[in-house]
């Protein structure tokens, strides 16, 4: 393996050569908003050619594995590499069609669905006494093909009956799915720096996993087995919203940002939605030059990949120390004169602190409503993917500026520009 021939290492480069082309021009057509269905589509392609690769080895090893019982090891990661690439590629392309809105984001609850991940687990363990009781050629295909087809199917209903706001967690998830793969395959191939890299993938995407999974006061079980609910969700029946909330327009927005100086901006996936993020950045660059503190307060989970909203800002020329995390920025609220909320809506909500019994309960929010003034920038006021009203919404210091992300950033741009004396954006 690892003194190949001149043919083969010109194969090899033709191959890459196509790959990385095909990549490429993939890539650059792309916008940023697109990263996690990007991420997502490439995932599968890592756990398909795992499984592919695996085959391959074990037609062309054959021989070796009747003759040498020492080979066993070798026939062990590559069931494993078959069985953890058959649940990353279709467990990948499911996060696509959810990210991609070809597939209904909701988590698909099918009844039984436990028993049924169960079931498929059981007849991969079976699959794998098979591939070791009967040793012929035929047999370990067949055994192959069938714990692919187990794995594949468990990656659908394992992925699909994960919601939308989970699927940062699916990313890295899936991620670490494919390190191991990965992994599984160096043994398989004895390749060393395959097997080095795959265990970094591996743990980092598990590692990563973890930190977002306690961002939400979630536990990674959960998450992969579908449906919501934090690991302190109280038995009781969620407190009662009261009051009325208050609409603003673009006008009285624009005055409140002149007068503020202290201001914090936390986006969520809206904003990545409406793609708003240079009107946005044009906004906090002129306030900026005005002398005012702008700063943006960014969630864990914010966004459908880890990192997605904080690469959208710097795309739109936000410098990287503007923008920090919930647990550096979440203690300046109470000093806070304006909090600009665009787009958000379960990373805010202060049920997760004030309702015990609320589905978020223990949840670490963004404390926005601790700020002198709340502008809340979103569609409507419907729930977000946790289906849970916002509090913070009723406020009497939260006032709702409802509309398209975009437009409202477009006109709250040429309003500010036009209280201080600057040239309307075209």
């Amino acid at each position: 393996y690892m003194a190949p021939s001149y043919e083969v290492l010109a194969q090899m480069g033709g191959c890459m050569a196509v790959g990385g082309s095909i990549g490429t021009v993939i890539a650059k057509k792309i916008e940023i908003t697109d990263l996690p269905q990007l991420v997502a589509a490439f995932h599968s392609l890592v756990g398909l050619a795992a499984v592919l690769t695996c085959l391959a080895t074990f037609i062309d090893d054959f021989p070796r594995f009747v003759s040498d019982p020492a080979t066993n090891v070798i026939k062990t990661s590559l069931f494993l590499g078959t069985v953890i690439g058959g649940v990353t590629f279709s467990g990948s392309l499911v996060a696509y069609g959810k990210l991609q809105g070809i597939l209904s984001s909701n988590p698909l609850l099918l009844p039984g669905r436990h028993l049924l991940n169960s079931s498929l687990l059981a007849g991969n363990m079976a699959a794998l006494g098979y591939f070791f009781y009967d040793p012929s050629l035929t047999a370990g295909l067949i055994t192959l093909g069938a714990a692919s087809g187990l794995s594949a199917t468990m990656g659908v209903t394992l992925t699909a009956a994960i919601g939308g706001a989970d699927m940062p967690v699916v990313i890295t998830v899936l991620n670490s799915y494919s390190g191991w793969a990965l992994c599984a395959e160096g043994f398989m191939l004895n390749n060393n720096l395959m097997t080095i890299v795959g265990a970094l993938i591996g743990s980092s995407g598990a590692i990563l996993s973890y930190i977002m999974c306690k961002a939400m006061n979630r536990s990674l079980p959960s998450v992969i087995l579908g449906g919501y609910g934090t690991s302190s969700t109280g038995s009781g029946k969620p407190l009662e919203i009261t009051g009325t909330h208050t609409e603003v327009n673009v006008d009285n927005v624009a005055e409140m940002i002149q007068s503020a100086k202290n201001i914090i901006i936390t986006p969520g996936y809206g904003l990545c939605v409406a793609k708003a993020q240079y009107p946005l950045a044009d906004m906090v660059s002129l306030l900026k030059k005005k002398g005012k503190t702008v700063r943006f307060g960014i969630h864990p989970v914010a966004g459908r990949m880890p990192g997605q909203l904080n690469v959208l800002l710097a795309e739109a020329g936000v410098p990287y120390d503007d923008v920090l995390e919930m647990d550096e920025i979440n203690e300046d609220f109470k000093e806070t004169d304006l909090v600009l909320v665009i787009g958000a809506n379960d990373t805010v909500n202060s049920a997760a602190e004030d309702d015990p019994n609320s589905i978020i309960a223990g949840m670490p929010v963004l404390r926005v409503w601790n700020a002198e003034q709340v502008i809340v920038m979103k569609r409507s006021l419907g729930v977000g993917y946790a289906a849970v009203d916002n509090p913070v919404f009723y406020k009497p210091n939260t006032s709702m500026l409802l509309g398209d992300a975009k437009k409202t950033c477009d006109q709250l741009l040429n309003k500010v520009k036009a209280l201080y004396g600057e040239a309307a954006a075209a």
